[in-house]
């Protein structure tokens, strides 16, 4: 999921005109070599295909902590990355809602990650409500 997601968020805020071009291609590439790895260095990311058990957890992990659908899939794809490897400690989002769900789950989050939430006028958002339990029938 962060092959993509990076990525898009890197061209997102280049059409906002938040980063000029050659900082855009600079960070794509940068973020490809950690991603893939190079001549010089192993991949830094474990990648792991989306199998049934994590979209099931996906599934429960959108309720408890409200989280859309896609980052739900990437938050339950870094709980099994951190079953495979203990290591996989910390987590990065743009997205201050998933960012506060993956630390309740357990990850570090990297300080930048964790920005006042805003609305499309680019004021400040209040909070999001504290995530609850779904209740099962």
């Amino acid at each position: 999921m962060a092959r993509v997601e990076v990525v898009a968020a890197i061209w997102r805020k280049h059409r906002i005109g938040d980063l000029d071009l050659d900082d855009s291609l600079l960070l794509v590439r940068a973020f490809t070599a950690d991603y893939a790895g190079t001549a010089d260095s192993a991949p830094r990311f474990l990648a792991l295909e989306v199998s049934h058990r994590i979209l099931e957890h996906a599934a429960e992990l959108s309720g408890i902590h409200g989280l859309r659908a896609y980052d739900a899939v990437q938050l339950a794809s870094a709980l099994a990355a951190r079953e495979v490897d203990e290591r996989c400690a910390q987590f990065a989002a743009f997205d201050r809602d998933l960012t506060l769900a993956a630390t309740a789950e357990g990850f570090e989050a990297l300080a930048a990650a964790i920005a006042p939430k805003r609305d499309r006028e680019g004021t400040q958002a209040p909070p999001p409500a504290k995530p609850r339990r779904p209740v099962e029938d």
